[in-house]
């Protein structure tokens, strides 16, 4: 039987992911303000268990809980979102709260203490309320009030965190939140999915440049969820539709970064864009060539690449956004998440496409995991051989990559913990460790998290 002992580089770093709507509850403790996530889940028929944000796995209480866990499990890495409400309130900086920096800063002290490096993400999708009633991202005011969060934190924890990360998937909440409406704050409209990815993109480039100008020992960047991308046939029509599925997805989140430009193709696309009645409108958002090089000159010093599934499109003529679809094929393995592929060579064959398109840029894999149906067996464990399986062959698709080039530095499991899946609230379980939402948010290490520190102690693992 074939058998390989897979290893990583000496200076690889694995680590688990965290959100913090997602596990800290806490909601509105120590002068906490409402963030669109608060509200969003406050509408039962938002949330499919129609839960909320008020206490998820408790973490703001069992914080400790959760490093020695790590600890425990010779986790060395951890990145975890920073509640821009926890420290602004309003998100304005005159609304500063300094008991919200404090549990941040003792947060990651006591990570320290236990060997744990911070990878702190700026903006997990949890926008001030008070801003999104202005406009939100929507809004060009709302970059310079990121810009001063951001200078706050930095400022404050950079003594103590050497590794940031701006902006979380700004695709999932520039379109989900704005034009399919299934993520806070709701909204259904392409324009304005449009405009606030543009300034996101310049609050990132705006952040990369106040660090670069104010410090030398700490690295930024930003975070994107790719997706390889296929047609579904040899069909024109089907090859055209998943090349627009692809700018829309992949393309428009990284040429600004690496090549200040929007996909021409896509621009154009958008400029002459059918509405629901097959009339022309121009939803395409006017910007200049100078922000597009303001972006690109900051573009930062990583990419976070946060992996999931490959996706097979079809041309639909019914589709208002791009007229296209994604389809599935019965014979690859899904998992229980909106029915995504299990597919670790197209991870492999995406990291290659970002190196050919964009060049020997750091990467971290920022997120990838996997969510079943886990519960807790007779023997008091959780089994979760799949997810194994998972990790194994994904671990296995970066090692490859970059044995072929590819300049990844770190992984970062999807997630610590089973958590509030946001639309899904508490129907999916994505964690290595499992959450007893039962009993007193208790945790309970599953077969994986031992997997995974197994690989941490090893460097590598055994593959067959």
């Amino acid at each position: 039987m074939y058998k390989e002992f897979i290893k990583f580089p000496k200076d690889f770093k694995f680590g688990v992911s965290t959100a913090s709507f997602q596990i800290e509850g806490g909601a509105l403790e120590d002068g906490k303000g409402k963030s669109i996530w608060d509200e969003f889940s406050s509408h039962k028929n938002n949330i499919a268990d129609g839960c909320n944000g008020e206490i998820t796995c408790d973490h703001f209480h069992k914080w400790d809980i959760d490093l020695d866990i790590m600890k425990s499990l010779g986790i060395k890495n951890y990145r975890f979102s920073i509640a821009w409400t926890r420290i602004f309130p309003t998100g304005k900086i005159e609304s500063y709260n300094e008991k919200g920096m404090l549990f941040y800063e003792n947060l990651i002290k006591e990570m320290l203490k236990r060997g744990i490096t911070p990878y702190v993400t700026l903006f997990h999708w949890d926008l001030p309320l008070e801003l999104q009633k202005k406009g939100g991202f929507d809004n060009k005011q709302t970059i310079e009030d990121f810009l001063s969060y951001s200078k706050t934190v930095i400022d404050r924890l950079s003594p103590l965190v050497k590794n940031w990360m701006t902006f979380n998937e700004p695709w999932v909440f520039s379109f989900c939140g704005h034009l399919f409406g299934n993520h806070a704050p709701g909204l259904k409209d392409l324009k304005t999915a449009l405009a606030v990815t543009h300034n996101i993109l310049l609050a990132h480039a705006k952040t990369v440049e106040y660090v670069k100008n104010n410090y030398s020992d700490l690295e930024i960047g930003i975070v994107n969820n790719l997706e390889q991308i296929v047609s579904a046939s040899d069909k024109e029509e089907d090859i055209q539709a998943a090349k627009r599925w692809n700018l829309a997805f992949n393309s428009w989140y990284l040429d600004p970064l690496f090549k200040g430009e929007y996909p021409k193709e896509l621009v154009q696309y958008y400029t002459n864009h059918l509405d629901e009645n097959n009339n022309i409108e121009n939803v395409m958002i006017e910007y200049s060539d100078e922000e597009m090089k303001f972006i690109q000159k900051n573009c930062g010093d990583f990419l976070g690449i946060n992996y999931y599934t490959r996706r097979i499109i079809a041309f639909d003529s019914e589709n208002y956004h791009l007229q296209a679809k994604h389809i599935f094929r019965p014979t690859i393995k899904r998992s229980n998440f909106e029915s995504w592929e299990v597919n670790p060579e197209a991870f492999y064959d995406l990291l290659i496409d970002v190196k050919k398109q964009y060049g020997d840029i750091k990467i971290y894999i920022s997120e990838s995991g996997t969510c079943g149906d886990d519960f807790i067996g007779e023997d008091g464990c959780v089994h979760d051989e799949y997810r194994i399986e998972y990790l194994r062959r994904h671990f296995a698709a970066v090692q490859q990559a970059i044995v072929d080039g590819v300049n990844i530095k770190g992984y970062f499991v999807w997630s610590l913990l089973d958590n509030f899946e946001w639309g899904f609230g508490f129907t999916k379980r994505f964690g290595i460790v499992f959450t007893d939402y039962e009993d007193n948010q208790n945790r309970i290490i599953k077969d994986s998290g031992h997997f995974l520190s197994h690989v941490i102690r090893k460097n590598g693992f055994i593959i067959d």
